[in-house]
């Protein structure tokens, strides 16, 4: 309604009216229908003409270049973003529960459903993860009790777990970090680091008690001994985990919440064994020869077959370990000739595993590309949908299917184009190996291709992150810097997505540009149109109203605004006949046909022009074929665009693809630099710079172990790989310093020789070095045999951690105690030279003078 005003409104002669009306009329139209009713010609004679007499007015759809459905049935489709800063888990609440609200309103036969939702996957993620860390405290649990052999020397290392936990969900807090995979993984692994201080606690305690100390006495003795060596490797840690934590870019996220997460339980871990722990060991242990309770003695008839068995075989084991490196010791060239070889296999290890950036990840769903022919329609282009739909509801482990016939899923929109996105069931409905998610796109990959011969139809993965793309593989540009113009870019793009499918390693590389797709060209003779007094104007405008569409005003209804636009019916375009039989309109009012002033041309052109970086620019995408790498594919597709490609042409990577590539190694160049901070750290805690040195020389061989690791099981060396030689560096130094650091000791305190020194150490340290690596070796093992959501992530940084702690185990308990053999054969040769070098001081004799 329009306010026209107010009747009797002042100022009016005193008297004048009695009453005050407003005034309202209609403005606005509020229904279809009064359009319909809208007046466009009367006769001399009073006929009336109305719209409705010369047009359809209806409701309908703005727009009509996209044909949504759901399960092969019209459907509307309702994409919802998560804000940044915002959490998904709560996001995906509240949009359920306004759903749930909003659905209270709905008319009679309308319904919703949520087909897809990427929460779901990262819930299931977190749960796998969950359940992961509460195996690997039960393993951790199991590993200190058969070490230990008594519930009141186990309790203590177990109480440091929810010690250290809570502190660092408090930190986590404090940090602004939420529970995601990430923050969770360094949880999970922080586990075997929380117990490993506690644990060289009470072992070291326990020793001093079979020695007849007292346990206050013996806990006093023991953390005089082991105390250095707990705050050494709690600061080797730290500096280990925390420059991580400043790397830029996408790397640097992966690695943020996941090292201060590490960093900050480690430190409350050393707080708990410096304070906490010999406390509770003064408390809760007995002393030597003191009668067993009730509980013990329990323990004892459940498990004491396991225990007697387990002391034989390792007191053997200890003896043959300290036999063995009594003689290892005194070979010591020969041992650093094995180790340079080492040094060549991890090089060589590392040349032979496939590079990758992330994994690709089951998140619950994939989606099919179809592209037709060029021009092709898009009642075409739905039949192809409907067929993909049928295939894809006949695939055991797929839900749903929601389908965009017209949607071209590398950007815009294209009637030849379409996308089907098939969420799959839950994951636990799809157990069998033949529900996952690759078994299912070789299925659905085989049909299409045998039953749709009419569209290339090819199946993609999810995007590896969220939010960087529509589908997982690699995209590129390939970019027109020397204007060579659109049928020379199309031919490079093609030659280009030829090349990559007889590549090894490359599948499925296709570029949806086209530069010749036909298209019609209207030549409007002007010279003509002038003699025929038809303003160019008029003919322009005909052709947009009835080809196109020409928006007129708007419409209120449902208390919203409306676009009302004019447009031809569809029978009066659908051939190139009726541009010549549209009618426009001369100067003197005359109707003139089109085709008396255009002729109409058969053509071809690009319906579509993508700059990239303000260069003209035609897409490529792929996906690396099974058994290679993302590495591979993108080292191979760059080797294929400097063979082919003039000079005039070049390639810029998107989406995952740039990211990676503006990663690089850039993990990898983090791994030396926290080597030095560890050197560096140790050169002020020893005040000693070749002492540090026998720590170290450690650090590789977990690198050996761990892409050897990741070699067995066929996977690639990606970001959470790199992520695990990271944490390997500091669990590395930890076991040598506990070796190191007690052969210093013994050469200090007894006056020992370094051989002497180096053997005693070994076997003193080699019960709390087991028991430490056992229970981090163990609670890391459900990450790599994990399953579920997420599960490659787990595995990825499950298996480097897995196989290099077993290589830093191995490795360290016999290669330590040679690096420190040797770096003191060297430190000692070096003090008695220059000992040899200083001249000796001046004798002074009583009584004499001496100028």
């Amino acid at each position: 309604q329009v306010a026209a005003g107010i009747i009797g409104a002042p100022p009016v002669p005193k008297g004048a009216t009695a009453f005050q009306y407003t005034v309202s009329t209609q403005g606005r139209l509020t229904d279809e229908k009064q359009f319909g009713d809208i007046i466009v010609k009367t006769g001399a004679n009073g006929q009336v003409t109305r719209v409705r007499d010369i047009a359809r007015v209806e409701l309908a759809a703005r727009d009509y270049t996209v044909n949504s459905g759901l399960g092969g049935k019209p459907a509307t489709a309702i994409a919802v973003y998560q804000l940044p800063g915002s959490n998904a888990l709560a996001t995906s609440d509240a949009v359920r529960k306004k759903m749930a609200e909003l659905k209270q309103r709905f008319p009679a036969g309308l319904d919703y459903t949520i087909v897809y939702d990427p929460t779901v996957s990262v819930r299931e993620s977190i749960h796998e993860v969950q359940k992961t860390l509460f195996e690997a405290i039960a393993l951790v649990v199991l590993v200190v009790l058969i070490f230990l052999q008594t519930w009141r020397a186990a309790i203590i290392p177990l109480i440091a777990i929810p010690v250290s936990l809570i502190g660092t969900f408090a930190a986590m807090k404090g940090f602004g970090f939420s529970i995601n995979n990430l923050s969770l993984f360094g949880i999970v692994l922080a586990i075997g680091i929380v117990v490993d201080d506690a644990i060289v606690v009470v072992e070291a305690i326990e020793h001093h008690i079979e020695s007849g100390l007292s346990p206050r006495d013996a806990a006093r003795k023991a953390m005089s001994e082991v105390g250095g060596a707990l705050v050494a490797i709690a600061l080797v840690l730290c500096s280990v985990f925390i420059p991580t934590a400043f790397i830029a870019g996408i790397t640097g996220t992966f690695f943020r919440q996941f090292a201060l997460t590490i960093a900050v339980s480690t430190a409350i871990s050393a707080l708990n064994s410096l304070t906490l722990s010999p406390a509770l060991a003064a408390l809760l242990l007995k002393p030597r020869g003191a009668e067993k309770d009730s509980f013990q003695r329990i323990l004892d008839g459940l498990l004491g077959w396991l225990f007697k068995g387990f002391n034989k075989t390792f007191s053997w084991a200890s003896n043959a370990y300290g036999n063995s490196v009594a003689r290892l010791v005194r070979l010591a060239v020969i041992i650093l000739f094995i180790y340079l070889g080492l040094l060549g296999l991890t090089g060589f290890g590392f040349k032979v595993v496939p590079g990758g950036f992330l994994p690709t990840q089951d998140r619950g769903y994939a989606v099919v590309f179809a592209q037709l022919p060029d021009a092709s329609s898009l009642d075409r282009t739905q039949a192809v949908v409907d067929k993909i739909s049928k295939i894809a509801h006949e695939t055991p482990g797929i839900l749903n299917t929601v389908e965009f016939a017209g949607f071209n899923l590398f950007g815009g929109n294209q009637p030849n184009t379409a996308a089907v996105f098939l969420p799959f069931k839950e994951f636990s409905e799809r157990n069998s190996a033949d529900q996952k998610m690759p078994a299912i796109l070789a299925k659905i990959n085989a049909r299409v291709r045998a039953e749709i011969p009419e569209a290339l139809v090819i199946t993609f993965p999810p995007p590896p992150v969220a939010g960087i793309g529509n589908a997982g593989g690699y995209k590129l540009f390939i970019q027109d810097r020397g204007n060579a113009g659109l049928e020379e870019l199309q031919t490079q793009a093609f030659a280009m997505m030829i090349k990559a499918n007889q590549t090894p390693g490359l599948a499925n590389n296709l570029t949806t540009f086209r530069a010749n797709v036909p298209q019609l060209w209207l030549d409007v003779d002007r010279v003509k149109a002038k003699s025929m007094n038809v303003p160019l104007s008029n003919i322009f405008g005909t052709l947009q109203t009835y080809l196109g569409s020409t928006y007129v005003n708007d419409l209120t209804l449902f208390g919203r605004t409306y676009r009302v636009t004019a447009q031809a019916d569809s029978q009066f375009r659908l051939s190139a006949d009726d541009i010549r039989l549209l009618k426009t309109r001369n100067n003197s009012g005359g109707i003139v046909p089109l085709g008396s002033v255009a002729t109409v041309k058969e053509v071809s052109g690009a319906d579509k022009i993508t700059r990239y970086n303000m260069f003209t620019a035609a897409d490529l995408s792929g996906q690396p074929a099974p058994g290679a790498s993302t590495g591979q594919a993108l080292t191979a597709v760059e080797g294929i665009a400097k063979e082919i490609l003039p000079t005039s042409f070049t390639t810029e990577w998107t989406e995952i693809a740039l990211q990676q590539k503006l990663a690089g190694n850039s993990a990898l160049f983090i791994f030396p630099l926290c080597v030095l901070f560890v050197f560096l750290l140790l050169s002020a805690l020893y005040e000693s710079w070749a002492l540090p040195l026998a720590i170290i020389l450690i650090v590789p061989m977990c690198l050996f172990s761990s892409i050897y690791g990741v070699w067995l099981r066929s996977m690639e060396n990606n970001i959470f790989t790199q992520i695990g030689f990271i944490v390997l560096v500091g669990l590395a130094c930890k076991n040598a310093i506990l070796i190191v650091e007690f052969a210093k000791q013994i050469q200090d305190r007894d006056h020992k020789d370094r051989f002497t020194a180096a053997v005693e150490a070994c076997r003193l340290r080699l019960r709390p070095i087991l028991m430490t690596s056992f229970a981090f070796i163990f609670g890391v093992l459900p990450l790599v045999l994990s399953k579920g959501a997420g599960a490659e992530m787990r595995q990825a940084l499950g298996t480097a951690v897995f196989f290099g702690m077993l290589g830093v185990t191995g490795f360290g308990l016999f290669l330590t105690p040679v690096f420190y053999v040797v770096i003191m054969w060297f430190k000692e040769r070096r003090t008695k030279t220059f000992a040899r070098a200083e001249p000796s001081p001046p004798l002074l004799v009583e009584g004499s003078v001496h100028t």
